[in-house]
């Protein structure tokens, strides 16, 4: 026992590995035994790859148990027990599967018995292993080969999951989930989008280089880690002892697109997508050394946007806008003939993608115990983008809805290039003992550029709402980021018969180069397109106040680039004992022990430290901007079991519970970091006449910009924590007649470090409205509102436990069987939380919709939240002749499309933001009206019309007429359901080249498939019933959100609104009649992609 410790704790102190390791590999466990049931220890176990040749070995333990680990995916493997005084037993077809164990109980027949060797062939299905306890979804390469998609991205792929929306699993932020590439880390670390290639809208790696994916929601394997959504995995393909690879071609354009959302047109202008690439791979030296070639381009044009301008008169639905066509063209060549200043387009124009991937890996055999990998991957990309709607500058809502339109320069273009570099020892130490070591480096850029001359953003405002942007986009001025991820990450195993143990440490070391300036171009906001003309023309009597000003200028000597460095190192301990105490039990208990640790990269700013700020609870608060968050140790047990009940593999129930770490979004730390009242100043100034238009965006940078005396702060509380969260799973798996597998699962997880911010500068309120509505007003939103020290804000980074998330599903899955393959499934969702954070410290919280105390908000219905999703897939492929083959495949989806919130237009509680819910009142004389007339209105819009129009849309829509005399909650109403269905049809040709098998195949890919059909059919049988073109398949929107415009309190302190038409048509006033509409973007129409490929061997 002492020598087996000893053993142990050398390899536990060899070890170093990281933080949010993915799985790489599978593993075949079992154990032999005789006719009689009895452990034979000693037998000799030989898996041998067929494809490549490649042999894994291990010998039974005293108990007649074995493990081998480490073993390539895929297959098919042929494994031979063999001991003296015992006939072999040779199972072929074995295939494995991404993170779980092939269970293999071999029973040996003695050599007097007559039989020359027992063979049994078998395919394993990933869904009943022993080492299975949580939920997870593999997909593998024939799924990916034959499943529809047209991105040709993981996440066409991911949403098999039950628990999935879009990227997003079991209700948590997209940037919570941990993607990994052969167990290597592979994320978006900084968070400005949810996985590599994000914000270019690419694929990191193309899908040819990929093996196998997996989604773990629950692992209670404490090895898999860096998460609180889910674990994305991806395993690379490898060479075999065949050349092998293939070619490809695809294309679309305007021509296979749809034009019909519901009888309403969608503009399609000059699209077009094109990709191409090829994959190879091979021996290099047979049995032994392996390569593996990918490379992929695509060259895409998108319509920008579809929404148009309005030719005058024209009803404002569908992708109709209010803004007019004869506005936008005199504004443009006003600013070019009196300024030099080119908009460029504002409708019917492209957003250019570039991308370009590259995958090279080598896969060495040292010998039957020692397997070494090597991968480099690179993407190089870029993408037009559309100007942000962010209000965090400016009043934001500047495009994509019917009221505002901006001209295409003032959109920006995104570039991202990654460079990865991993490497991977698999090594199997004895029959008792094995070990991954695991080394990666990767570099990440993710700049910007734009189309447009350095010039102020100004935003033209009609009704108090954004009607016209044009200039430099909000957030792009010297907009950099740089980072890199060093990782270096090991398993060590021992083998202790019923017990194998697991222990390591973690090592991940991350830095972060980041230069974000807004508004720094200078912002300007008028209220009217009139008021825009007469603040440049040549007379100064005649400028008007001006609505809004915003600048931020560096604070450094010489102007320099406010950089905001950091660098974060997260270490970590765990063990873990995976043991079966009664038979067809089996127990996964273990502990890691996470350590982040930031470097002093912040910068202090004296007279901040010298400030009384205010906490949630009203208590004062101190803020030190060089100070990041504390090291603290952050704790993850974890216990999971799995039990085959009748011990056949037919009925299995498994689940578990315990703490998950993630990493946080990084960009919030960054913005501590730059916003500090050190590296910028800023000013803002509302309803002023200081500040005329000036087209220099430098104009009003003070002429010595020493430390400022106004600042914007974004502080990090000293005890902020990663985030974790306590998750609970249980299932059961259950074999059907016909082949099926149904599985039951239900999971539950409660934030323990969930994420929120306050506003340490906000005051108490200081004065309220009355009855009904009642909340609460402040008169002044600032602590420190004015000179010798101005705070426009403070917001706070911290912590809250009040989120959770739950989901019960049901699946029903037919496993492959002679080329046909189905699964159904349904998921109930529910997922709250108190905050919904975006990149901007500022933005998280001025965005958060809120009624009461915007510092305390309460727990509602996140962004993620998927109520209702089920889903079906089914393909078939069939060969005849030797001569080819037809494959079709089929995804199903319906779900609700999301949630959202009615809020007020303008700052109704006085917080400083535009966030205010709406009262819903119980009849017409709980609102008060103000008379007025609409822009382009003949008469006036009396209080008495808008009481009875929006009286008659509150009954009429499904939310609020229930929840009458009540606030809005947010994210409260929810969104109709959606029904899309996509389509595969490929036809593949064989082709004999020197005796083997090469295939051209040709493929139609057809997104939202049913939108083709009633476009196709529509009004003809049998499909008569349909009203419209192109029904199917289309979303719905809100006509608005924001159908309330506060304006003032009463003598009786209650709150005096303006109703928001829906639009002015000569003349007359067309009120909101109804809550949604039908979308009519690309995602609501059919597109088909074409696809040639050529496969070799």
């Amino acid at each position: 026992m002492r020598k087996h410790l000893l053993t142990f704790c050398l390899g536990l102190l060899a070890t170093a590995c990281a933080l949010g390791q993915g799985v790489t590999n599978s593993s075949i466990t079992g154990k032999v035994v005789d006719a009689q049931g009895q452990s034979i220890p000693g037998a000799n176990i030989v898996a041998t790859h067929n494809p490549s040749g490649t042999t894994y070995g291990t010998s039974s333990l005293a108990d007649g148990r074995f493990t081998i680990p480490g073993m390539r995916i895929g297959g098919p493997y042929t494994v031979k027990v063999s001991f003296v005084g015992y006939k072999e037993s040779v199972y072929n077809d074995i295939f494995l599967s991404l993170g779980t164990a092939a269970n293999l109980n071999v029973q040996m027949v003695e050599e007097a018995t007559q039989l020359t060797e027992v063979v049994v062939s078998g395919v394993k299905s990933d869904v009943f292993s022993s080492d299975r306890t949580g939920a997870a979804t593999n997909i593998n390469t024939q799924t990916i080969n034959t499943l529809p998609t047209i991105s040709r991205s993981i996440n066409d792929f991911t949403r098999l999951t039950p628990q999935a929306s879009g990227q997003s699993f079991i209700g948590a932020d997209a940037r919570f989930n941990n993607i990994t590439i052969d167990g290597s880390s592979f994320n978006n670390s900084f968070g400005l989008a949810a996985q590599p290639g994000g914000r270019t809208g690419s694929t990191p790696i193309s899908l040819d280089a990929i093996d196998e994916i997996q989604v773990a929601i629950a692992p209670f394997d404490v090895r898999q880690a860096g998460f609180v959504g889910a674990g994305v995995n991806a395993v690379t393909r490898s060479g075999t002892n065949e050349i092998s690879g293939s070619v490809f071609y695809n294309f679309r354009n305007e021509n296979f697109v749809g034009d019909i959302a519901n009888g309403r047109d969608v503009i399609t202008q000059n699209f077009d997508v094109k990709q191409y690439g090829f994959r190879v791979g091979g021996p290099i030296v047979k049995n032994k050394l392996f390569f593996f070639l990918n490379a992929e381009s695509e060259r895409r044009s998108d319509p920008a946007t579809s929404f148009r301008s309005n030719l005058g008169g024209e009803p404002v639905t569908g992708n109709v806008t209010r803004v007019l066509k004869s506005d936008l063209d005199a504004l443009s060549s006003f600013l070019s003939s009196n300024y030099g200043y080119e908009t460029g387009p504002y409708e019917g124009y492209k957003n250019e993608t570039t991308s370009d991937k590259f995958l090279v890996k080598l896969d060495y055999n040292v010998n039957q115990n020692h397997k070494l990998s090597l991968r480099y991957n690179s993407l190089i990309s870029e993408t037009d983008v559309l100007a942000s709607n962010s209000n965090s500058l400016g009043f934001g809502n500047r495009r994509t809805n019917n009221n505002a339109l901006n001209y295409q320069n003032t959109n920006y273009i995104q570039k991202e290039s990654i460079h990865s570099l991993v490497a991977e020892l698999n090594s199997r130490l004895g029959d008792k003992m094995s070990n991954q070591l695991m080394v990666g480096y990767t570099i990440q850029n993710e700049d910007r550029g734009s189309r447009g001359d350095f010039f102020p953003l100004v935003e033209i405002q009609n009704a108090s709402t954004t009607y016209i942007s044009f200039g430099f986009e909000p957030f792009t001025p010297n907009n950099k980021l740089n980072y890199k991820t060093f990782q270096l990450q090991n398993n060590f195993t021992y083998y202790m018969g019923k017990h194998t143990l697991t222990a390591g440490f973690n090592l991940e070391r991350l830095q972060f180069e980041n230069v974000f300036f807004p508004g720094s171009q200078s912002v300007y906001v008028y209220n009217s397109l009139t008021d825009w003309y007469a603040a440049t023309d040549a007379n100064p009597a005649n400028d008007p106040t001006l609505r809004r000003f915003q600048l931020r200028y560096s604070a450094l000597p010489g102007g320099a680039e406010p950089v905001q460095p950091t660098k974060v190192t997260y270490m970590g301990v765990y063990l873990q004992d995976e043991f079966e105490p009664i038979k067809n039990l089996n127990i996964t208990a273990g502990i890691r022990v996470d350590v982040p640790k930031f470097a002093d990269t912040g910068f202090a700013n004296s007279t901040v430290e010298t400030l009384t700020f205010r906490d949630p609870d009203g208590n004062p608060y101190s803020i030190n901007t060089k100070q990041l968050p504390k090291s603290t140790a952050l704790i993850s047990p974890r216990l999971g079991f799995n039990y085959d009940v009748f011990g056949n593999r037919s009925t299995q129930i498994r689940g578990g519970t315990g703490l998950f770490t993630g990493r946080p979004v990084f960009v919030w730390i960054s913005n501590q970091i730059g916003n500090n009242g050190v590296l910028t100043g800023c000013e803002e100034l509302n309803n002023t006449t200081l500040r005329p238009f000036n087209p220099n965006p430098t104009a009003y940078i003070p002429a010595t910009p020493t430390l400022p005396s106004s600042v914007e702060l974004a502080a990090t509380d000293p005890d902020f924590k990663f985030p974790q969260g306590w998750r609970t799973n249980i299932a059961v798996d259950q074999k059907l007649p016909f082949g099926l597998i149904g599985t039951l699962e239900f999971i539950y997880s409660q934030d323990v470090n969930g994420i929120t911010y306050f506003n340490a500068n906000l005051p108490a309120a200081q004065s309220s409205f009355g009855n009904p509505d009642g909340r609460l007003q402040r008169t002044q939103h600032r602590l420190y509102p004015s000179a010798p020290y101005t705070v426009t804000s403070a917001e706070v980074l911290t912590n809250t436990n009040k989120g959770y998330s739950q989901s019960f599903a049901v699946k029903i899955e037919k496993p492959m069987t002679k080329g046909f393959y189905a699964m159904a499934a349904y998921n109930f969702g529910r997922a709250k939380n108190v905050i919904d954070p975006g990149s901007i410290a500022r933005g998280s919280w001025t965005n958060n919709p809120i009624v009461f105390d915007p510092n305390n908000a309460p727990l509602a219905y996140n962004n993620q939240d998927q109520r209702h999703r089920v889903i079906a897939t089914a393909s078939y492929r069939k060969e005849y002749l030797n001569f080819g083959a037809t494959q079709i495949s089929l995804f199903w989806e319906g779900r609700n499309q999301g949630r959202y919130s009615y809020r007020v237009s303008n700052d109704m509680n006085g917080d400083g933001a535009n966030n205010d819910l709406i009262y819903i009142p119980r009849d017409q004389s709980d609102m008060i009206f103000e008379t007025y007339t609409p822009t382009g209105a003949s008469s006036p819009y009396t209080a008495t019309q808008q009481a009875a129009d929006w009286d008659a849309f509150i009954n009429q829509d499904p939310y609020l007429s229930k929840n009458r005399g009540d606030w809005a909650e947010r994210n409260g109403a929810l969104l109709p359901w959606v029904f899309r269905a996509d389509l595969s049809i490929a036809q593949e040709f064989f082709l004999d080249v020197n005796g083997k098998r090469n295939t051209l195949q040709l493929r139609a890919d057809i997104i939202n498939f049913g939108n083709m059909l009633s476009t196709m059919f529509a009004k003809s049988a049998p499909f008569g019933e349909f009203s419209e073109e192109g029904r199917w398949g289309v979303g719905q929107v809100p006509v608005t959100t924001q159908p309330l415009n506060y304006r003032s309190k009463n003598a009786q302190g209650q709150p005096v609104y303006r109703l928001v038409p829906l639009s002015v048509t000569n003349g007359v006033v067309n009120p909101i009649t109804q809550t949604f509409q039908s979308s009519t973007t690309l995602a609501d129409v059919w597109q088909m992609q074409f696809s040639i490929r050529y496969i070799f061997n």
